[in-house]
């Protein structure tokens, strides 16, 4: 059996609500589409036009942004002195996507102006005392840092000590103490007006260079694209706008750098999409400065020399290639570890090795979160017994918080919620992995479940076609906020299941429904072939992509997560109980006494006997399965039972030992032998004479009994101690009005319902009653 790892949230799951459709007619767009924007605050149709028709008027008045005025004078005056100008940028993909904008802005101003990329594992993040005294006394007059600056007081001091001012562009969250900048240019800075606070380091750097120009940067479009994807910044707003048009710039761009990263990433410009960023360029820009030196990055994006650019992209690409390596390999053994004895039984991992490359174990953390479900720190242990690495979290546990009250454990610490980076004594690792168990059991992490993903309706495998595909493209480009909507898929059947991939780590099906067919590929679960597989019923969460191979396009199913279950219906109908039916624990349902008495002991003590009589059945209330021993008289009875103890799985033996209705109601001629020999016979012991008197008349022995019932109830004979007489002179009475005539009638109804309909009818019979739940 497949768990899913995530909880499935369903805000909508089979048509759209009355409300999206009324939004649909009035904005013009799909009912699906509709609903998916009214889900996610889009909910009149102005909003509506606005999100899918992004334009240049939804980006807001750069000057509104905190210190901006005061920014752009201080660097106009650095440009008109001719004073030596620092971009203080960082080794990200963001950071040298801002680094990149900033420099560029200011040479097409014709300032003097260089760069400086700190190291990540000599400078840190952020500004470095050391780093500001070296360039400060190589020349630097003015600093202007991108995607960085607001947690740098130590360095921004001894830059105002020097006399060198300090104009800060970022958007990290602000620390309680800010530093004594000459300017601090943010979105979200206390007081300020700005309308859009989600702005990535490169989106500010573009607003900048958006007031020092007096117009829209077009050309710088696609660095701010790149920067507001690869930082995970909500992709709404105006970020939509920069990453909307710096998708269009870069299908035609002209910057040697990026078409030589595109072209040794194997992206074609005319595919490109938000992904391309996600996945392509974004980890290679990032691969630099993870390894070693992020400086290449910058001139692979602003050079002009062609050569230069594609020296420089094959370099990216090696180093992209030996940072995949390098994650694999640390995954493989930090995935070990976190399976094994000491680690499998804690809510929450710390994971460290020896001669793992500190650059790439936030990716790690990443991977052991996404297989295990649980907050992870990784760590590097050197000669020295210096432990230094990442942690990553779950949306449940806050991994900073659990942390924060133990920093007399570390010696360097920092993060958010999600995130942190950490250095810790190596002796000190058991007392940090207790600790963050401690603190895992007091955040009530195992009483939280898996981590809750938004469902944005359940589709059927003919409905999941191209031309819904293409509704659901104007929702891009996609990203953090605006996420690509997921989908539930229930289909009939699993097919072609396959571990695909060198060493067979990802998993690729199909899902079918009747003749429609749909492939599904899952990344990284290629060991859950053999169960999907043998799977009865699986549930399929992902999104619709557009698979283009060798020029065709296939849609298909990118899968998130996936869920197999038992199927809530078993249908196991029998003329013979047996007492392997009656061993696992679970509610038996009886409709008849003599079948209750018979069995009830025998069941075993952890299964509940349940005899309907009519009377009010009490609700199951832990989920437990429900077995339909035997079969009712009336169809409504087996309702009644099942809508009042509202079970979740049930198993149907519906037990009968002869079906009335092979037998069928007796012929006009057979009451007319019964008749015909009570008539002339007295005194007759149907207690133990039966079986003579059945073949003396040629009347089956259970179809006798019957009829001699519906004779006794219609006054015709009586029975006293088994004795059967004819009644003298009874009075005409219908043999329909019999209650054992009228019982028959209703049991052979049922069995027409439950015994003699085909499988899938009764399944979906029972789970008609199970959905009322």
């Amino acid at each position: 059996m497949i768990a899913a790892q995530y909880q499935w949230n369903n805000q909508h799951v089979d048509q759209p609500s009355a409300t999206a459709q009324a939004l649909a007619k009035e904005a013009q767009v799909s009912p699906i589409v509709a609903q998916i924007l009214q889900n996610r605050g889009v909910d009149t149709a102005a909003a509506v036009q606005a999100f899918l028709n992004p334009g240049p008027e939804q980006l807001h008045d750069a000057f509104l942004l905190h210190d901006m005025q005061k920014g752009i004078d201080r660097i106009e005056d650095a440009i008109a002195a001719d004073q030596q100008i620092t971009i203080y940028g960082d080794y990200d993909a963001d950071g040298v996507t801002s680094t990149s904008i900033m420099y560029e802005t200011l040479n097409e101003l014709g300032a003097k102006v260089n760069y400086y990329i700190p190291n990540r594992f000599t400078d840190g993040y952020g500004p470095n005392v050391a780093a500001f005294q070296k360039l400060i006394a190589a020349g630097t007059q003015l600093f202007v840092t991108v995607d960085n600056g607001v947690a740098g007081n130590a360095a921004i001091a001894a830059a105002n000590e020097a006399g060198v001012d300090v104009v800060v562009t970022d958007h990290h969250d602000l620390p309680q103490e800010l530093p004594a900048a000459y300017a601090i240019i943010h979105p979200r800075y206390p007081g300020a007006e700005y309308p859009f606070g989600g702005l990535s380091g490169a989106g500010v750097a573009f607003k900048v260079a958006q007031a020092l120009r007096e117009e829209i940067p077009q050309d710088l479009l696609d660095l701010a694209a790149i920067g507001t994807v690869a930082d995970l910044v909500p992709v709404v707003d105006e970020n939509r706008v920069l990453v909307y048009f710096g998708l269009a710039l870069l299908k035609q761009d002209e910057r040697p750098g990026l078409r030589a990263l595109m072209k040794t990433a194997g992206i074609q410009p005319d595919d490109l999409t938000e992904q391309s960023i996600g996945f392509g360029l974004a980890p290679r820009l990032n691969a630099l400065g993870r390894l070693g030196d992020a400086a290449p990055a910058v001139k692979l994006l602003t050079t002009l020399d062609d050569n230069l650019a594609q020296d420089l992209a094959n370099q990216t690409e090696q180093e992209n290639r030996r940072r995949q390596e390098l994650v694999a390999e640390i995954s493989t053994a930090a995935l070990a570890q976190a399976i094994d004895a000491d680690h499998r039984d804690r809510q929450a991992l710390v994971i460290s090795g020896h001669d793992w490359h500190e650059g790439v174990l936030g990716i790690v953390a990443s991977k052991v979160v996404e297989r295990t479900g649980k907050p992870t720190l990784v760590l590097n242990v050197n000669a020295e017994g210096r432990a230094k690495g990442s942690g990553r979290s779950v949306a449940a546990f806050n991994l900073f918080g659990a942390l924060d009250q133990h920093r007399d454990l570390m010696t360097a610490f920092g993060g958010h919620h999600m995130a942190v980076g950490l250095t810790v004594p190596a002796d000190q690792l058991p007392a940090l992995a207790d600790a963050l168990d401690a603190a895992a059991v007091a955040q009530h992490l195992a009483d939280q479940g898996p981590s809750e993903v938004t469902v944005a309706a359940t589709l059927a495998v003919p409905d999941a076609t191209m031309a819904l595909y293409q509704d659901l493209a104007r929702l891009a480009p996609f990203g953090t906020d605006n996420p690509r909507p997921l989908f539930a898929f229930e289909p009939e059947a699993v097919t072609q299941v396959k571990a695909i991939g060198k060493t067979h780590d990802h998993l690729k099906f199909q899902l079918q429904t009747g003749s429609s067919r749909l492939n599904a590929i899952q990344f990284g679960a290629g060991d859950q072939a053999p169960a999907l597989e043998q799977a009865q019923r699986v549930a399929v969460l992902g999104t619709l992509e557009d698979n283009v191979w060798q020029g065709r396009h296939s849609l298909q199913v990118m899968v998130k997560d996936l869920q197999t279950q038992e199927p809530a219906v078993v249908v196991a109908r029998t003329t013979r109980l047996h007492q392997a039916m009656l061993t696992a624990p679970g509610t038996y349902v009886f409709f008849h006494q003599n079948v209750y008495q018979q069995l009830a002991d025998r069941l075993p003590a952890a299964a509940t006997a349940v005899l309907y009589t009519g009377q009010p059945l009490t609700p199951i209330t832990d989920d437990q399965p429900v077995y339909l021993v035997d079969c009712p008289d009336l169809t409504a009875d087996l309702t009644t039972a099942l809508t009042q103890l509202k079970p979740t799985q049930i198993t149907a033996y519906l037990y009968e030992k002869e079906s009335l209705s092979r037998l069928g109601m007796p012929s006009r001629s057979q009451y007319a032998k019964l008749f015909k020999f009570v008539a002339t016979h007295q005194h007759v012991d149907v207690g133990h004479q039966l079986a003579q008197l059945s073949t003396f008349i040629q009347i089956p022995r259970t179809q006798l009994v019957f009829m001699i019932q519906v004779f006794f109830e219609c006054g015709f004979i009586s029975i006293a101690h088994g004795i059967m007489d004819a009644v003298a002179q009874p009075g005409h009475q219908d043999l329909a009005s019999a209650p054992s005539y009228q019982l028959r009638q209703q049991q052979m109804q049922t069995e027409q319902d439950l015994l003699l309909c085909s499988d899938s009818a009764l399944t979906q019979r029972l789970q008609s009653l199970i959905d009322l739940k």
